[in-house]
């Protein structure tokens, strides 16, 4: 588990990653492409993202705050 933050207007550079991820939204408004399909998130948002699938927040309206949830755990939260 980890904390992301992506501050407003900023770029998502993120690759897809060897372990599947659940993204639990604390705070802030924007977007989030998985794969081809784009959906908003805000407080509350769960979204789910298989291991290998492209992924990326966009359009920031106002700085992320995001719990990040690897399965199994990702190298870097060992």
């Amino acid at each position: 588990m980890g904390l992301a933050v992506w501050p407003r207007e900023t770029a998502d550079r993120q690759k897809p990653h060897a372990e599947d991820e659940v993204y639990y939204v604390i705070s802030g408004y924007g977007s989030i492409r998985v794969a081809d399909e784009d959906r908003p998130v805000k407080p509350g948002s769960l979204v789910f993202v298989a291991a290998g699938i492209e992924h990326r927040f966009h359009s920031i309206e106002e700085d992320l705050r995001v719990l990040v949830f690897w399965a199994p755990p990702h190298a870097t939260a060992r």
